[in-house]
């Protein structure tokens, strides 16, 4: 019996070298529309499905490989005499690699004009059909769904006259992770539709696929297990695309706080260093540069700032680096890093370096785990800038002061609630985090700036969600502040302005809270 590989993929990235090393290694090629004419062009011998099938191609190309000569000669058992014979019988040979990507339904969808006919016309049958059955049978077929893997198959062909027993289960664990996460697109798509067939947002059915970067070496706390996973497909700018260039491996905590400097640092236009410390930014600046950034930031407290994580949205340069390595921290972030830089860090070996693509994406839902289930939003981008402040004080705030107070609300967004934030001159000078009580953490913040020795006189306070009593405004006003933004919208905002008139204070109203627990 000959030896035979079927070959049929949307993704037509390097499926002719590949081709024609499967055809140079005595394989005999099967194929089907396009692939099979892009084949043939390139002058290598194919035989068309439906020519050894002896079945044409039906319905608008629908049922192409959906036949018995396929199918059995995928998972015909080599060792098995009876399946063997049965192959015999029928004149069937079998098929020792299947090599299929599937149709690009989530490209399709993606679209902005997609149509639902479109989204159907692109899900796959027979694909997933035949790469299922190959991996299934994997212990005689090996399947291959990644152009990626192409070199690496074809060497070992060459090298050892097939593929072996360990590439073969590996290939057929990433079909089932591909057709998992096939289903899983669909199954999102069509269950978010309404009767007329319009997405409603979130589906009925949610499907997610992470994949594992790495074991850690345990969680929040060392009696617990923890891993790190990364979705299938990661965009620019998200953490899970990092590349560590030093440092120790990093553990739970440190990826869940450089998730949080992160968000926080590249949501700023000007140069920024954000400093966070237990999930919370307990510094963050902006400036002409990084290394001005970074020594405004580390002025708000640099007690906590001691084993921190440092994000910066630019390169950071060498004076930068000669700043920060002064003081101990655990991971620096950056979208990138000068030779200069990197070769002071370079005498830290323990000091964890991330580089990470500087992009716009983010994360289509947030996902909170709940005993039993989780609960699932979309992420918290809405900010606030200029035009929509609205001054409800007999004071109007300054222009420095109302670029002081879009920099206050934007940090506060990135603070555990309830949450208060004093800033002045693009750096924050004191903050309060994850209180029960507004006023205890107007209190601590203001506490915050007196132990790094900054005044509030003259500050801006943000707070993430209304004063509900006037209690509040009086604690950030007897701080020193000046001007006051927050969203408004308590049953008592009048009695909160009214005060805010008394003690002669500006105060604005965005429309909108920032929660975050």
């Amino acid at each position: 019996m000959r030896k035979q590989a079927l070959l049929s993929v949307s993704d037509k990235t390097g499926i002719v070298e590949f081709a024609r090393g499967l055809s140079e290694a005595g394989y005999h090629l099967l194929s089907t529309g396009g692939t099979a004419k892009l084949l043939s062009a390139a002058g290598l011998p194919v035989e068309e499905v439906a020519d050894y099938t002896g079945f044409p191609e039906m319905l608008d190309g629908r049922v192409k490989t959906l036949n018995p000569k396929i199918h059995a000669g995928i998972l015909a058992r080599r060792p098995d005499p009876a399946h063997m014979a049965a192959l015999a019988e029928h004149g069937i040979d079998p098929i020792d690699i299947v090599v299929v990507n599937l149709y690009p339904f989530e490209q399709t969808i993606s679209k902005a004009d997609c149509t639902f006919e479109e989204a159907i016309e692109n899900i796959d049958i027979g694909g997933p059909t035949m790469i299922r059955a190959a991996a299934k049978n994997h212990e005689s077929v090996a399947v291959v769904v990644d152009p990626a893997d192409y070199e690496a198959v074809l060497a070992e062909i060459r090298a050892e006259g097939g593929v072996s027993a360990e590439t073969r289960l590996k290939l057929a664990k990433k079909v089932f992770a591909h057709t998992a996460r096939y289903d899983g697109m669909i199954t999102n798509y069509l269950t978010s539709l309404n009767a007329d067939k319009k997405s409603e947002g979130f589906p009925d059915v949610l499907s997610r696929q992470w994949v594992k970067v790495q074991d850690l070496r345990y969680g929040e706390n060392p009696h617990q297990q923890a891993a790190f996973y990364r979705e299938t497909h990661v965009a620019p700018g998200l953490l899970a695309g990092y590349e560590q260039l030093q440092g120790k491996e990093l553990s739970y905590n440190n990826i869940a706080d450089s998730d949080a400097a992160w968000e926080c640092v590249r949501s700023f236009a000007a140069p920024a260093c954000v400093i966070i410390k237990h999930a919370n930014p307990c510094g963050v600046a902006v400036a002409e540069d990084c290394a001005k950034a970074y020594a405004k930031a580390f002025q708000t407290d640099s007690k906590s700032a001691f084993g921190g994580i440092l994000a910066f949205n630019t390169p950071v340069t060498e004076a930068c680096a000669e700043l920060v390595a002064q003081q101990f921290a655990e991971v620096i972030i950056a979208p990138d890093f000068t030779a200069g830089a990197l070769e002071i860090f370079g005498r830290k070996k323990n000091l964890r370096l991330l580089r990470i693509a500087l992009g716009n994406a983010h994360n289509d839902f947030d996902l909170k785990r709940v005993g039993g289930g989780i609960l699932v939003q979309t992420p918290d981008l809405q900010l606030a800038g200029a035009e929509q402040l609205r001054c409800v004080t007999k004071r109007e705030p300054s222009p420095g002061q109302v670029a002081d107070l879009l920099f206050a609300w934007n940090v506060a967004r990135f603070v555990k609630s309830n949450t208060i934030v004093y800033a002045r001159d693009g750096m924050t000078l004191g903050v309060g985090a994850g209180q029960m009580s507004r006023v205890d953490s107007a209190r601590i913040a203001a506490i915050k700036a007196e132990e790094a020795g900054l005044s509030l006189e003259g500050a801006v306070a943000a707070s993430d969600a209304f004063f509900p009593f006037r209690d509040g405004l009086d604690v950030v006003v007897d701080a020193g502040a000046v001007a006051v933004i927050q969203p408004g919208g308590s049953i008592r905002d009048q009695e909160v302005i009214d005060a805010a008139n008394e003690r002669g204070v500006a105060m604005v109203f965005t429309g909108e809270r920032h929660f975050r627990h």
